[in-house]
């Protein structure tokens, strides 16, 4: 094919029906970006002998010195199959774990994809990872087995082995997928059964039937990769070739005379060819028949590469004139014979012509967006579609349309902004010069020439008048000259001063419905933005002009300033861009902080927020070199934030700037581009900071030497008195059963908590249930504010009930009765994973009902006093006693809450205060009577300031020498629920990855060894079938991760690679605080009990780091110190 002009592009991006977005997914190293070279020099964009070697989609530079992709990018490509031109948006994505945010927003704007799967290594991970983010978003994907020639060349099976390993590995995916589909189904199944709770009119046996039904239905092929149905390419990328079976069957009808339908069905499976009697027939294993696939196909390929490899002249001649190719001399006599079984294979079965052909007949074009698919992209949270104003609603039929009509609403989703130098945009490229302009330069010069030899030849020859004639044209070419000078300087100076300063922002998004055109004015519409929030604050609803808008929380309008097509490296300017494509959207770094819908109407939703897999966990603080340049640190992390879709920025309270990331090589990534691209200054990193959590757990019933406590004598019995008096200052109550009594520092109020271990189920139920909360905390704030703005809707209604019937499920038992019922708040930020129980008589408030309080008249002021103990709740759990670190898994239960003190003084106050007033009063009446007869004016004016008297007086009844009431509540909430921790035996949490690792068999020991020295645990291995690699799942600590991969690889000569994901947050058995207490213990651990205390040693870390106190020797061994002058 030859390479496109814009304007074929600009026409083909018209015809909708034949456009196709997909994106190539696959694990780290399959061969994703190499495939998209072999598709890309299809379109004569690079040569064909580049491809695989360039790396076209790899732009950035530590792209190729890495070899792995980190950002996704895309390129359109025209394809012609039967008479039909198709357009091609092909977006290229990363296949490493820590760049996986990339995945999602290249999913986002696609309707189908390519899985690519390495024929030798099979279904790895990150297979696994991109084929639910693909069936999460509804795409339809298609498959790629990659790198065939590698079982020829490494493994070298024979053909009937390498059928049998491709079986496999096509059973593995489709064993995936069924894996998904069935969750759904059930899924849907559940949803079902309680609909049918909620309305029994339906019949429940039929249901089931139903779902049965259901699974059979769609246990089909269009679920399934199968090779007869077109949707697999067996391929080798690096050599240029891959075929589907289509290709074969057509070629194989045409010799054989069975029918290309029939071969269609066989060629793939156990079927073997009766070549006498000219018929089909299953295999017979007994007889030693080779499948068709062997026999027709494989053997083929295999015979080509034994004869290139072998140097077998003769053979490779018979071959190429045999398929009738023409291989040019230089391939012929190459010395290398991969480029020879290139030369051969990419003209006999061009890799591009297999997939894009593959693509075309498969995957869906934007016309085919599922009603489904837009349903779920338009439904945020906890909403339903039915939930949405109907005008909304109706948005649904301009999605499934993808019409371009004018009155067609313009809806565009950005799933990602990413950085361009402002040099490579199209108006700032130096233009080609036209004919005309040429013309004219050429002109210009020879002018100057002529001016030059007339000025040299000397005025002797020439006459005066021609010799005056001569400086008047030369200062106006010298003139003309300098005028050119300055104005190339004008225009050419600002741009790379430009591209120096500042790196442009080009918004990746996609057209879903109507037509995006240049100047058109748009809503942008933030995550959080809510149609039926417009429609409450603008009572004219959508239909509103611009102008008359009042500001509308989370929405902005903009202009699309610059339209481009996104062609890989390069960019192209466009004036429109029809519905259903891919494209790049200039202007908006003001608007859009990472990703956003666009939308002509307020009547839109915001889309579905992008599903990211990896959770960014890995922190380091950063600041200048040189102080003085801090303005660029912060202005560059604020464009590293816009520029990557998984970077967190954060400034702790201390004041820090800290970056999160995915993984170490993402962290290095952004470091680099800080340092390169944004702020372009030098930086100084800290150490990671990791993540802890703190928590209590039951008392052991063994110690450290696992003997029973209790049954042997104790020794050292002053070392835990010693701590346990340090812990708990005097003037504290403290029960046999942990129960903390703490007084307010005014004496007024007597706060008695107690502190409990939550079960794990109860811990990981809040964590997976947090935006739940976070909406009935929304809900209870606004009922209790008297705004009762937000109806909930039934659905919610429904999972805020099945979230509390889980909860009562797991909390049972005698010690948890009713707890559920009285839970008052959730910690901390009010949607963690801590509990606030209130068991108090006097005030009983809960997080499902909202407050409510026996005596009404006093609500207001309960209900202060009580969000003052919530508040005390929230600081403790946000900051632990330990290290500071947040809390996890922590039930504070507030047994009593007693301020009748407080009430008599109050009485007290009102009585003082009464008799005062009416002192007051009296002396006012004094006053005013001598002063005027009308007495009306000057009581009406002496009743206001005692009314502010008052009101002072009640405040400051509530004031004393220790500030506010409320303030002191929350300093005792926080204090008692600390020494409850206290008396609890606290454990550290840490954060665990899981790991994992592919090796050979002659690794094994090394990998083991590295992981145990890292207290990795190690929870499976498995042999993956037909090749001599292990896959080892386990899991490691975040705390010693640092460095990991690296010593991996330099341990198993890279033979082995880990993949790291943040998977949950696993207790540390051992405690911080343990002494040798018996007999046993001393004679195991010695007195010191100086072996490392893992718990001890991260808890010191964090405490060092954030400046706290820390217990440490400074000389350990005393008798050991030396001088340091040397002994003479």
């Amino acid at each position: 094919m030859v390479l496109n002009s814009l304007d074929k592009m600009i026409q083909l991006q018209k015809n909708t029906a034949n456009i196709r977005n997909i994106c190539i997914l696959a694990h780290v190293d399959h061969g994703k970006t190499t495939l998209a070279d072999c598709l890309i020099s299809s379109n004569g964009i690079i040569s064909s002998r580049l491809a695989g070697k360039l790396r076209y989609m790899d732009s950035r530079e530590d792209e190729q010195v890495r070899g792995i992709t980190m950002k996704s990018s895309a390129i359109s490509l025209h394809y012609a199959k039967g008479g039909e031109d198709y357009l091609i948006n092909l977006i290229d994505s990363p296949g490493h774990v820590d760049f996986s945010s990339e995945v999602s927003t290249a999913v986002r704007v696609c309707d189908g994809c390519i899985i690519v799967v390495d024929a030798v290594e099979g279904v790895c991970p990150q297979t696994q990872a991109v084929l639910r983010q693909a069936w999460l978003e509804n795409i339809r994907p298609v498959l790629v087995i990659n790198k065939i020639d590698r079982l020829i060349v490494e493994l070298k099976f024979t053909p009937q082995e390498a059928y049998s390993h491709l079986k496999n590995i096509l059973e593995q995916i489709n064993a995936l997928t069924g894996a998904l589909f069935t969750s759904k189904v059930l899924e849907e199944r559940a949803e079902r059964e309680t609909e049918s709770q909620v309305n029994p009119g339906s019949e429940r046996g039929e249901q089931v039937y139903d779902w049965s039904a259901g699974l059979e239905d769609t246990d089909d092929s269009h679920l399934y990769f199968s090779p007869d149905q077109g949707g697999v390419v067996f391929a080798s990328a690096v050599d240029g070739w891959g075929f589907g079976i289509e290709h074969f069957a057509r070629i194989y009808s045409q010799k054989i005379g069975i029918r290309k339908e029939v071969l269609m069905k066989t060629l793939w499976g156990d079927y073997y060819i009766n070549m006498k009697a000219k018929k089909i027939m299953k295999v017979d294993q007994a007889k030693g028949k080779k499948p068709l696939f062997v026999q027709l196909i494989l053997e083929n390929i295999w015979s080509l590469y034994d004869a290139v490899l072998k140097r077998d002249k003769e053979k490779i001649d018979k071959i190429v004139t045999s398929l009738g190719l023409k291989i040019g001399a230089r391939e012929a006599r190459h010395s290398d014979p991969k480029v020879q079984i290139n030369a051969i294979c990419s003209q006999w079965l061009p890799i591009s012509h297999a997939v894009l052909a593959m693509v075309c007949q498969k995957l869906p074009s934007p016309l085919d967006i599922t009603a489904e698919r837009v349903e779920k992209l338009m439904c945020t949270g906890s909403q339903t579609f039915d939930s949405l104003p109907p005008e909304t609603q109706a948005l649904k039929a301009a999605f499934l349309k993808c019409g371009s009509e004018d009155t067609a609403p313009v809806i565009i989703f950005v799933s990602k902004m990413f950085a361009v130098d402002a040099k490579a945009l199209p108006q700032n490229k130096p233009r080609p010069l036209t004919q005309e302009e040429i013309a004219q330069r050429r002109e210009r010069a020879r002018q100057r020439h002529a001016e030059k030899l007339a000025a040299t030849q000397g005025p002797a020859s020439v006459e005066p008048p021609e010799d005056g004639g001569a400086p008047e044209t030369s200062p106006k070419g010298e003139e003309t000259k300098g005028d050119e000078h300055q104005v190339e300087g004008k225009t050419l100076k600002p741009q790379p001063e430009e591209g120096s300063n500042h790196e442009s922002f080009v918004a990746f998004a996609r057209v879903f419905s109507g037509v995006a055109r240049r100047g058109k004015k748009m809503f942008v519409l933030g995550p959080k933005y809510s149609p039926v929030e417009f429609l409450r604050r603008v009572p004219s609803g959508f239909s509103t002009p611009l102008d008359d808008l009042p500001p509308v929380p989370h929405m902005a309008c903009c202009t699309l300033e610059n339209l481009y097509l996104l062609m890989g490296r390069e960019l192209e300017g466009l004036v429109e861009v029809p519905p259903g494509n891919v494209l790049g959207i200039g202007g908006l770094q003001d608007f859009v902080l990472k990703s956003a819908t666009l939308c002509s109407s307020p009547s839109c939703p915001p889309f579905v927020p992008l599903n990211f897999e990896a959770t960014p966990i890995v922190r380091v603080a950063v600041e200048p070199k040189h102080p003085s340049e801090m303005p660029q640190l912060v202005r560059g992390m604020k464009l590293l934030n816009q520029a990557d879709p998984c970077v967190q920025i954060l400034i702790q309270e201390t004041g820090e700037h800290v970056l999160v990331t995915a993984g170490e090589v993402h962290l290095q990534r952004c470091l680099d581009d800080l340092k390169e691209r944004f702020a372009k200054i030098q930086i100084s990193v800290s150490e990671p900071i990791i993540p802890f959590r703190e928590t209590i757990t039951k008392p052991p019933k063994v110690d450290m030497v696992n003997e029973e406590i209790g049954k042997q004598q104790k020794v050292a019995v002053i070392h835990q008195t010693k701590e346990d008096q340090s812990k708990i200052p005097e003037g504290i109550q403290v029960d046999s059963d942990g129960l903390i009594t703490l007084t307010t520092p005014n004496k007024l109020a007597v706060l008695s908590v107690r502190a409990m271990p939550l079960p794990e189920e109860v811990t990981r139920l809040l964590e997976e249930n947090s935006d739940l909360i976070r909406s009935m905390e929304q809900l209870t704030s606004s009922l209790n504010e008297g705004r009762n703005t937000q109806t909930i809707h039934q659905k919610t209604q429904e999972k805020i009930c099945e979230f509390k019937g889980k909860l009562e499920q797991h909390l049972t038992g005698r010690k948890w009765r009713n707890v559920v019922d009285q839970i008052w708040s959730f910690g901390p930020r009010k949607c963690g994973p801590n509990i606030l129980v209130n068991r108090s008589e006097d005030f009983q408030n809960s997080v499902w009902t909202g407050s409510g309080v026996k005596a009404s008249k006093e609500a207001s002021r309960y209900r202060d006093l009580g969000n003052s103990i919530v508040s005390g709740f929230q600081l403790a759990t946000l900051s632990g006693p330990m290290c500071e670190e947040p809390l996890m898994g922590v039930c504070f239960i507030l047994e009593k809450w007693d301020l009748s003190k407080f009430e008599e003084q109050g009485a007290s106050d009102k009585h003082n205060q009464e008799r005062r007033d009416v002192v007051q009063e009296a002396q006012a009446e004094g006053e005013a009577c001598p002063g005027r007869g009308e007495n009306g004016g000057p009581q009406g004016g002496g009743s206001e300031p005692s009314e502010q008297k008052t009101s002072q007086r009640g405040e400051s009844s509530l004031t004393d020498c220790y500030g506010p009431f409320s303030g002191q509540l929350i300093a005792t909430m926080k204090e008692a629920c600390r020494y409850a921790l206290q008396v609890k035996p606290q454990r550290l949490m840490a954060a665990m990855y899981t790991c994992d690792i592919m090796a050979t068999g002659d690794v094994l020991g090394r990998v083991y060894a590295v992981l145990s020295k890292r207290e990795g645990r190690v929870l499976q291995e498995e042999m993956k079938e037909g090749t001599d690699m292990f896959i080892i799942k386990a899991v490691l600590p975040v705390a010693e991760s640092f460095g990991f991969a690296d010593e991996i690889r330099k341990r198993t000569s890279g033979l082995a690679s880990p993949q790291l994901v943040f998977s949950h947050w696993e207790v540390i058995p051992s405690d911080p605080f343990w002494v040798p207490t018996t007999e046993e213990e001393y004679l195991h651990f010695g007195e010191k009990a100086d072996s490392e205390n893992q718990a001890r040693k991260y808890m010191d870390a964090v405490r060092k780091r954030k400046g706290l106190y820390v217990e440490e020797k400074v000389v350990a061994h005393a008798e050991k110190q030396r001088t340091l002058s040397k002994n003479k």
